[in-house]
């Protein structure tokens, strides 16, 4: 959402960034649910009333804000709802907030839904693979579907040659695709000095990973990151060192510091420090535009597959959760990514 206002603020247009005071100042960690639905006056009361202050925006931008369209509405501004998912996702949420499928579904369902693929089961979001009726995340994740049709503009962070579903949502919402929402530095270079999203969860250790690289041949180093979401289990990661440590290739693996680090083998980082360099965090773009990258090993967040499609790295697929299963199913099979799907053996 950052990079977009910033593309806007590009040409010409003044644009203010509204985040909601809880989320700005959360009191979970990053990993955990959203807070039950009964906490929801507490959430939208005072961000509602930060957005009716008179700053007259021209257009409001909204994810699982649903509230938001409705403020706009009440003040007489044209609202837009913004989704960081993909449209593919999108209409499998869709299709379950309108009650076209029904939940729970067989394991041994083949779901066919409007310009997607056929879809087992196991490749659907987790939120539906896995119904749990009384989960939050379920909950906020459906419920963003209930007031869209009301939005002058639908806007998804994709670009329209990646997913023929667009055409479909474009016969009952006036959708737009403004994606990828990455640095202009990684792109089209059009905006000076735009080389990052401007902030990180956490503290990179640039200069180690730079002195790093910058010392391996071209094409000789897998890169392995999770996001900062994903929760592999401590026999992945050990089976995944193990695998990295054999191999050939030299590789920059991110592990976050607080929820990861004490999953990897004993003495890992040490027997390992010849090919490999284990960070708690780093400038993916910046990693992902160097030559001497041969793949990525990724979780396939939308992020992280729009950045690696943008720059032509390989991706290597371990999804782990939520929209992530999709994604790399899409990347295998439709977005005509070179991709290949961790426990698969085949040619690509």
């Amino acid at each position: 959402m950052s990079h977009f206002a910033k593309r806007l603020v590009s040409k010409g247009i003044k644009t203010t960034l509204v985040t909601s005071v809880f989320i700005s100042n959360p009191s979970f960690p990053t990993h955990a649910p959203p807070p039950p639905p009964t906490s929801k006056p507490y959430r939208t009361a005072s961000t509602k009333a930060a957005l009716t202050r008179p700053l007259a925006p021209k257009f409001t931008f909204k994810r699982f804000s649903r509230w938001a369209l409705d403020v706009a509405k009440q003040f007489g501004i044209p609202p837009a709802v913004f989704f960081t998912q993909s449209c593919a996702v999108n209409n499998v949420y869709y299709h379950v907030s309108k009650g076209i499928l029904q939940l729970p579904l067989l394991p041994e369902v083949n779901v066919s839904l409007p310009e997607l693929p056929l879809l087992q089961v196991s490749e659907l979001p987790s939120f539906i693979s896995d119904y749990e009726p009384q989960s939050a995340w379920f909950d906020v994740t459906v419920k963003q579907f209930e007031n869209v049709d009301g939005a002058d503009w639908v806007v998804f962070n994709i670009f329209y040659e990646l997913e023929e579903v667009v055409d479909w949502m474009s016969s009952f919402w006036n959708v737009m695709t403004i994606g990828p929402t990455i640095p202009s530095m990684y792109l089209d270079k059009r905006l000076d000095d735009d080389k990052d999203y401007g902030m990180n969860l956490f503290n990179p250790e640039t200069d180690a990973c730079r002195s790093w690289l910058n010392g391996k041949p071209n094409g000789s180093v897998v890169y392995v990151s999770f996001g900062s979401l994903a929760l592999p289990e401590a026999n992945q990661m050990q089976e995944l060192a193990l695998a990295l440590k054999g191999s050939d290739c030299n590789f920059l693996w991110v592990v976050r510091e607080t929820t990861e680090m004490a999953k990897l083998p004993t003495h890992f980082i040490e027997e390992t420090k010849e090919k490999g360099l284990v960070v708690t965090w780093y400038n993916q773009l910046e990693v992902l535009s160097h030559d001497l990258i041969c793949c990525f090993l990724t979780h396939c967040g939308l992020n992280s597959v729009l950045e690696a499609l943008s720059l032509g790295v390989l991706m290597l697929e371990m999804p782990f959760w939520t929209d992530q299963i999709t994604n790399a199913k899409l990347v295998e099979d439709v977005y005509g990514a070179l991709g290949l799907r961790v426990g698969e053996i085949r040619m690509i």
